[in-house]
This record gives structure tokens, sequence and C-alpha cells, in this order.
């Protein structure tokens, strides 16, 4: 028995939006590909122009490049504007909000122009480089990443406000004991400065610590810094478990038939494979 095409009543809008927003269909999907690969490949072209060398011998292409790729995108954004059925909610959300940034650096540099604005033309073409966050739309694992992260703000910002007070104390503290006339500790900011490069053990070495005690001070910093860094890794870590296994859930309930109630269905299916019935 055939099942039934219930796509043949749709509108050209419905149609276009489940191609666009959707990857059900086979067109949908190669729809979806060749996006990525525009991503990728217009990302490439950005950091490749950055090189002198390159730029200068192939520039003219670049420029071609670049073109293209912001005529491509501006056609993808027109159609998730014209196709949405709230398009102030698509224009304002995050996925509508890097559409746009991915548009807008190539158009501005046709705005503002004359000499004295070189620089500014060069910075707004390197924000082309946002377009790279329009990769996070195709990839499952980016939404539970942003669920765990949204999940464990509130414990970030609390142990951020900790770690920041931590670093005033430690580096008024190495301020005081520091003080002197050949100290590289000229303010309490620059120490605060100190605490922060210690604490996250990156350790530039452009201030470090002449007294005994100051260096044993910092020894005991960097110690702490350890402990410090493994806290938010083990609160997102957490969060991410929470996160997939709530989303697999999920999933699991959107295949459920309502018919026969099977939940063993591939990830595309539009029907049950053991009764027929739409899921």
């Amino acid at each position: 028995m055939s099942q039934p095409d219930f796509k043949e009543n749709l509108t050209f809008k419905q149609r276009l939006y489940i191609i666009v927003f959707g990857t059900e269909t086979r067109i949908g999907k190669i729809f979806d590909i060749v996006l990525l690969w525009a991503i990728v490949l217009s990302v490439l072209s950005v950091m490749l122009e950055s090189v002198k060398s390159l730029n200068d011998r192939f520039g003219d292409i670049f420029t071609v490049l670049e073109w293209s790729f912001t005529i491509l995108f501006t056609i993808e954004y027109s159609l998730r504007i014209l196709i949405s059925e709230k398009p102030k909610k698509y224009a304002f959300s995050f996925f509508g909000v890097v559409d746009l940034l991915a548009l807008l650096p190539t158009y501005l540099t046709l705005i503002v122009a004359g000499g004295s604005y070189l620089m500014v033309i060069r910075t707004i073409r390197l924000l082309r480089i946002m377009r790279i966050l329009k990769l996070s739309r195709y990839l499952r694992e980016a939404s539970v990443l942003g669920d765990a992260l949204k999940a464990s703000r509130h414990k970030i910002f609390v142990f951020i406000g900790s770690v920041f007070t931590l670093v005033m104390i430690m580096g008024t503290l190495m301020y005081i004991i520091e003080s002197g006339e050949n100290s590289t500790f000229t303010s309490i900011p620059r120490g605060i400065y100190w605490a922060i490069v210690t604490v996250t053990t990156v350790g530039y070495g452009d201030i470090s610590p002449q007294t005994t005690m100051g260096q044993g001070f910092a020894s005991v910093l960097m110690l702490m810094g350890y402990a410090i860094i493994a806290v938010p890794t083990g609160i997102v870590t957490s969060e991410i478990a929470t996160a997939e296994r709530d989303k697999k859930l999920s999933e699991s309930n959107e295949k459920l038939c309502d018919l026969c109630g099977n939940d063993v269905h591939d990830h595309d299916a539009e029907y049950c494979k053991k009764c027929g019935n739409q899921i």
C-alpha cells in the first residue's frame, strides 16, 4: 500500500520553507550542503586574502569570490526573511543576526570610502570571518553545548565573580609585598593583571616578583590556578551530559508513533516503519 503524499497540497512558499529551514527532503539536504561549503570556502578566502603575498597576486580573484559569496548569502538571507512566518523573530534571532553579519561587511565597504578610512574598511572586511558562526546552524552538538552553557550560566557567573575577587585581593597583596623603587608592580591594577596571568597559568613573565616572600606568595597562587581552572570544566561537563540526555529523550518522544507506540525509527522517517502511520 502506497503512502499518501501529504506534500502535494503545499504552497510554493511552504515548499521553500521546507527546503531552506528543513533537512527532511533531498533538496533540503543539498541546499544545506551547498551552504556549508560556501561558508567554509568564504572563510578560507578571507583568511588567504589577509596574506599580503597572496593578495598581491590573486587580489582580483579574491574580490570575485567575495562578491559571489556575498550575493549567495544575500539570496539565502532574503529567502529566510520572505518565507518565515514571523520575519521579525527570525531577523532578531541569533542565526538571523549572524546571517546579517555575513553580509554587512562587504556592502559597508561600498559606503565607507576614502584614503583616510582605509583602516576602517580593513577592519570591517575582517568581520566577514563571523560567517564561521553560520556553521553552528548545522551542528547538532552546537545546540547541546548551547543548552549546557545556558543551564550553567549562573554557576559560571558566580565562579567568575569569585575568581575576580580573588585576583583583586592577590594583586593588591602582591603590590604591597613587592613595593619598592625597582619593582615592576607599580600599581594595584598591574598587580591584578599579574594575578590574572598567574591564576590562568599563562605566565607571560613581563611582571614577576623579586623578593623571597613575593616568590613564595606567587607559588601558592600558581598551585591554586590549576584547581581554579578545573572548576568551570566540571560545571560545563556535567551540564553537557544532562543536556545530551534531555536531547536524546526529546528526540525519542518526537519519533513516538501515536498509533502503535513504536519508537524505533530512522532519524529522517516521516512514517512509522511498523504500521505506516504518519509520525
